[in-house]
């Protein structure tokens, strides 16, 4: 039986998600100074084709347009991030003309009655502040809070639901040992380093909102992978368990509990990395809710050969076209999990797939996406029903768009982006989207 709209709870909010390097373009319009994005994805061989964001989806010129998009497909509920070096000069002086398009941004989306979530950063770093140790440095943690605290001011009268940080396992572990985002570092206790300032910041901004915004939630996202033993034995068992206080406990535990997870902590200590456990006060500032990133799960095996006691290994489930297992399960499991764990209200901030997606006479049949957005939102009622407190579901992505050092070769969205003339057309999951929230 398919799965209907009227089974969530009234005020659900559905909706949809991007960032902004991802989709604005204009990078070098009206005072916006560059960001680590646009220098890394400018450095020959880190990108796929050598491919930029400089033009993207043209979001910031074509954002009325996205808005109506939106609308018509029925949603309620709007996840965006705000490009730091669009909105604050380097001299710390802020950029009217940046702080103009998000104005416009806000005020469009709720003529529309669709609700914005704000994410402060995803990923686009001042260049400037790369130049002073990026998130290495101690007082960028002082710097995000004053972006932060600019951001409420101009938005926090109409903007109440804020996310601080999307995914700092991503920003310190693909930016700073995979060497695989910006900056493309590949050093472990970098990585440990800028995590604790991620976190460090993050703590900073909810501390600097709670004085500004009086009415509002704020809360963090990071991406959760429900970490599977390849195969049953013990030693695989507490693999995963290890993995899963690194991927998972590091960016969650402090928040809620004041410490780094206990297993990963002594991995780490074992392989001779300092652990910086400074300011646990400030990280752990009350937030109201968890933003879930799911997208798959990782199987491990414990691995003695290894530094870091386990490897990855591959599994058997059907791919979409980024080689992720599609296991609808995985989220169930890591709602229950989070929830049970941190007792906290959940978003589904992020949730999509990459398909192999062709524009054929206007049309994309995308049959295989409204099968994995179906199968996803029914294990989101499951959670629901089991007494999760699950407030939202934001699909990944609105736009086919920038993926990173994929370029433009993988395509998330559930519109589709002709690169070239920058016509938008609605893939079937769209117009399936838009008959599942009608009803």
């Amino acid at each position: 039986m398919a799965i209907k709209r009227s089974e969530f709870p009234e005020n659900f909010i559905f909706g949809t998600a991007t960032s902004a390097y991802q989709i604005e373009g204009a990078v070098n319009e009206d005072g916006r100074e560059p960001s680590i994005w646009d220098v890394f994805s400018h450095t020959p061989g880190k990108i796929q084709n050598n491919e930029n964001g400089d033009v993207a989806c043209d979001h910031y010129h074509r954002y009325n347009e996205d808005v109506q998009i939106m609308k018509e497909i029925g949603f309620n509920g709007y996840r965006f991030s705000i490009s730091w070096p669009r909105v604050l000069f380097s001299n710390q002086k802020k950029n009217q003309k940046g702080l103009d398009f998000y104005n416009k941004l806000v005020d469009t989306l709720l003529e529309n009655n669709i609700t914005p979530f704000i994410t402060l950063y995803h990923w686009d770093l001042p260049y400037y502040l790369y130049e002073k140790g990026g998130w290495l440095n101690p007082d960028i943690a002082l710097y995000f809070q004053d972006y932060a605290a600019l951001m409420f001011e101009i938005l926090g009268d109409r903007v109440k639901h804020w996310i601080t940080l999307n995914e700092p396992w991503c920003s310190s572990y693909l930016g700073y040992f995979m060497g695989k985002h910006a900056p493309g570092h590949t050093n472990i206790q970098e990585t440990i380093i800028a995590a604790h300032n991620l976190l460090r910041a993050h703590g900073y901004a909810v501390k600097i909102f709670r004085e500004i915004v009086k009415d509002g939630i704020i809360g963090i996202t990071n991406v959760v992978s429900k970490i599977e033993p390849a195969k049953e034995s013990e030693e695989n068992f507490q693999a995963a368990i290890l993995v899963d206080e690194i991927v998972n406990g590091w960016f969650h535990d402090p928040i809620i509990f004041g410490k780094f997870p206990e297993n990963a902590k002594g991995l780490f200590k074992q392989l001779g990395l300092e652990i910086p456990e400074t300011d646990m006060d400030i990280i752990s500032q009350p937030i109201d809710f968890f933003g879930v990133n799911y997208y798959t799960r990782q199987l491990v095996e414990y691995d003695p050969t290894s530094p870091y006691l386990y490897k990855n290994v591959e599994g058997i489930l059907p791919k979409t076209e980024m080689g992720w297992e599609i296991y609808p399960e995985g989220l169930y499991d890591m709602l229950r999990k989070i929830h049970r764990r941190y007792g906290l209200p959940l978003y589904i901030t992020e949730n999509g797939m990459a398909g192999p997606d062709k524009l054929q006479n206007d049309i994309i049949n995308d049959d295989y996406r409204v099968k994995y957005l179906e199968k996803h939102f029914e294990k989101a009622l499951e959670a629901i029903e089991d007494g999760i407190d699950l407030r939202g579901y934001f699909v990944w992505s609105l736009l086919d768009n920038f993926e990173w050092e994929k370029g433009y070769s993988k395509r998330f969205g559930i519109v589709y982006v002709d690169y070239k003339t920058q016509k938008r057309y609605l893939k079937k999951s769209a117009v399936w989207l838009k008959e599942f929230l009608r009803k």
